[in-house]
């Protein structure tokens, strides 16, 4: 009986740790980045290609324009992404546009909502890409996982940028 109660007491404590992360950690955040041996001009022009996308994020099965507007802020984009056998749709929205700077995307991709923050820096030809990303979630127990998936996050997206070197330098 006293072990029983041990047991419930450790999963009760680790129930409780779970959610309650959900209460602290509203956000989470996390950087990547990557250098193209590429000029900032052809990098940050291919970069922002959307016919060039599936070749660094293969996932990427279809991505429609919902609407485009002059200087890029604002556009939204419907994108069709296939990840472990199911096909989800985001909604992709461009939040800022500075030519060969710097361009921030906003994607709702089932109640997770994401914010891609891309920096573009040059030095002597090599052109540096500087992901700041932030997700939160529109649910109380998504935002209790994804603390816990944030190196899984890193990795994805660290994956697609160092996929976009390639693609690009050869």
């Amino acid at each position: 009986m006293k072990t029983i109660k041990i047991i419930l007491g450790i999963i009760t404590t680790v129930v409780l740790l779970f959610l309650l992360t959900g209460l602290f950690v509203k956000e989470t955040t996390y950087t990547a980045k990557v250098s193209v041996n590429k000029p900032i001009e052809e990098v940050f022009k291919t970069f922002n290609d959307s016919e060039n996308i599936k070749n660094w994020i293969p996932e990427v099965q279809s991505l429609e324009v919902v609407k485009e507007n002059p200087g890029k802020i604002g556009s939204e984009y419907k994108i069709v992404i296939l990840n472990q056998g199911q096909e989800i749709t985001m909604l992709q929205r461009v939040l800022a546009y500075i030519e060969n700077e710097k361009v921030t995307l906003f994607f709702n991709a089932q109640g997770m909502l994401k914010r891609d923050d891309y920096i573009f820096t040059e030095k002597d030809g090599v052109t540096n890409i500087t992901l700041n990303a932030s997700c939160q979630s529109e649910t109380y127990l998504m935002a209790c996982v994804f603390p816990f998936f944030k190196g899984t996050f890193l990795k994805q997206d660290q994956g697609y940028l160092n996929n976009f070197k390639v693609f690009l330098e050869k």
